[in-house]
């Protein structure tokens, strides 16, 4: 079977397993926030790995780069969400805590993929 080239990005293959973690986190979310919330954690979870996905399949270094940067941004968009799921108490601190690490550890690496890229301009 073909390995695609974002299949071999690490940031993607963390994307992928964090889009798992937020649909698990949401599906506890309450059932109003369903077409709210619940969709916009998710839609911009996806996007995260969806353009990390799409950047990787670029051949051009600013194509690239500007679809890890969306993928960065949404993952900002995803951690602001997840704080004021917290505020509202639809998630623990607990809960919360390693999801921000593995925010953190994820950010870290598209930053690393972006700035690689970067170089080559």
């Amino acid at each position: 079977m073909y390995t695609y080239s974002f299949e071999k990005l690490e940031a993607w293959r963390m994307a992928r397993k964090f889009v798992v973690g937020i649909y698990r986190i949401t599906a506890l979310f309450p059932r109003e926030e369903k077409y709210g919330m619940v969709s916009q954690l998710r839609r911009a979870a996806v996007s995260v790995c969806s353009n990390l996905a799409e950047g990787g399949s670029r051949f051009g270094v600013k194509d690239q780069m500007r679809f890890y940067n969306i993928a960065y941004s949404s993952l900002v968009e995803v951690l602001n969400q997840l704080i004021i799921s917290t505020d509202l108490a639809w998630i623990s601190p607990e809960t919360f805590q390693p999801v921000r690490e593995e925010i953190e550890l994820l950010s870290a690496k598209i930053a690393a993929l972006r700035n690689s890229r970067k170089a080559r301009v």
